[in-house]
């Protein structure tokens, strides 16, 4: 029998397997709405979303929540099983740890989509940064944003076939690990449901006179940075510095310990910055 510490341990949760039905929720929730939805209108076609196609506020919201959960949950269970993962050889790991940041850069793709004052300036924000990279800055705005030119025709298409088909190319040989039947996981299924069902998507108009707009939660770190150093640091190194820490954390690394203090260190510091930017 199980101790009660086993009972209770977070560990032995299946994190991966919560995340996996975060992950087809999102999906199945993302088709309906992209079916409804026009990137020339972005704004506009959200809120005629949530007023006018019947059920359309609760899919949005369906698509918003069960997304942000399948990132947390991808986040608890790379803890949760850090100690496994020394079975994997090195490329194995960087192709697993490249799922953070494709994952984070779909929920941002998603916040520019909405098209509201959120979504506006997130996407201003990162069009500006990316062309502080030196030499290819420009070629990579015209590649993946390039929203003073184009709109979000490209942010569009990113979102619903580029980094998905990224995604799925990093991660399948991992999800094929996890046999999920949604009957065993009827608690967390409904759980996200309901959720969806009680608390609506954000969507933030303008509002005249505002001096000072959030961007997404996972943003604002990064957005408060901006406020004290170059662009190019704020906004591609100090985020690319995690990626690469992450990616060299392999378990049995011998420097693995070291990049875990760092990793660590740099979270703690940006959930600083994070709350200074959430109170402001």
């Amino acid at each position: 029998m199980k101790t009660l510490a086993q009972l209770f341990s977070w560990k032995d949760y299946k994190w991966g397997a919560w995340a996996l039905i975060c992950l087809y929720l999102s999906l199945v929730s993302g088709v309906i709405i992209g079916l409804q939805y026009d990137y020339a209108t972005p704004f506009y076609s959200t809120t005629s979303i949530d007023l006018l196609v019947p059920y359309g506020e609760y899919f949005r919201s369906l698509h918003f929540f069960s997304s942000q959960f399948f990132f947390l949950l991808c986040c608890i269970h790379m803890v949760a099983v850090y100690k496994k993962s020394e079975r994997y050889d090195a490329l194995t790991w960087i192709q697993l740890t490249t799922n953070l940041p494709i994952i984070v850069l779909l929920l941002f793709t998603g916040y520019v989509l909405r098209g509201d004052s959120t979504g506006a300036a997130a996407g201003m924000i990162a069009e500006n940064i990316i062309q502080t990279i030196p030499l290819a800055g420009s070629f990579l705005n015209e590649l993946f944003f390039s929203i003073s030119s184009t709109g979000l025709r490209k942010i569009y298409l990113h979102h619903v076939i580029g980094l998905d088909l990224l995604l799925l190319i990093t991660a399948l040989s991992h999800i094929r690990l996890y046999r999920v039947k949604l009957n065993d996981y009827q608690m967390v299924l409904a759980g996200v449901l309901l959720f969806s069902m009680f608390i609506p998507a954000p969507l933030e108009p303008d509002h005249s006179g505002t001096t000072y707009i959030s961007g997404p939660w996972f943003f604002l770190g990064l957005q408060e940075l901006l406020r004290y150093i170059h662009p190019f640091i704020a906004g591609v190194m100090t985020p690319l510095l995690f990626v690469i820490t992450l990616f060299f954390s392999l378990p049995g690394y011998k420097h693995s310990r070291r990049l875990l203090f760092l990793g660590g260190g740099w979270l703690f510091l940006y959930c600083i910055l994070t709350i200074i930017a959430w109170n402001r």
